[in-house]
C-alpha cells in the first residue's frame, strides 16, 4: 500500500510539474482555457464525490472550482470588456452561488448545471478566432 501511494504521488507531482511549465510557457488566452478545463474536471471530480460520499473530496473539488472561478471573476476588466464582461461577471457570480448550495446540499444537479455553464463559456472561448487571441485579454 505505501508503494501504491508514493507512486500516485510522484504521479501527482509529475503532473503538476508539467502544469506549472506550461503555465510558464502560456499565452493569456491559453491560461484562461487552462483553468475553465481545470474548473471543468474539478466538476466531474466533485460530483463523483458526492456520489462515493467523499464528503471531504466534494469539498476540496468545489473550493478549487470555486477559487478559478473567482480567479476569472476578478480578472474581468469591466471598463475594457464592457457588455460582455458584464455578463460574465454576473455568471461567474450566479455560478459561485450554485457551488455553494451543491457544497451544502451535495446537489449534483446544481453541480450539472455549472459545468454546463462552464463549458459554454470554453466554447465561446475556444471559439476565439487565432488571429484575435492575442488581443483577447488586456
Amino acid at each position: 500500500m505505501a508503494t501504491l501511494n508514493y507512486q500516485h504521488a510522484a504521479l501527482r507531482q509529475y503532473q503538476s510539474m508539467g502544469v506549472a511549465s506550461e503555465v510558464h510557457t502560456a499565452s493569456p488566452h491559453k491560461l484562461i482555457e487552462m483553468l475553465l478545463t481545470g474548473a471543468l474536471a474539478r466538476i466531474a471530480r466533485a460530483k463523483g464525490a458526492i456520489i462515493c460520499q467523499d464528503t471531504g473530496l466534494k469539498i476540496e473539488s468545489i473550493l478549487s472550482v470555486s477559487a478559478i472561478i473567482e480567479h476569472l471573476l476578478i480578472s474581468l476588466d469591466v471598463k475594457a470588456g464592457g457588455l460582455i464582461a458584464q455578463n460574465l461577471m454576473s455568471l461567474y457570480d450566479y455560478m459561485l452561488r450554485r457551488l455553494v448550495y451543491a457544497n451544502a446540499h451535495n446537489d449534483v444537479a446544481a453541480l450539472e448545471e455549472v459545468s454546463r455553464l462552464l463549458g459554454e463559456v470554453k466554447s465561446a472561448w475556444d471559439a476565439i478566432p487565432m488571429n484575435l487571441r492575442s488581443a483577447s485579454i488586456s
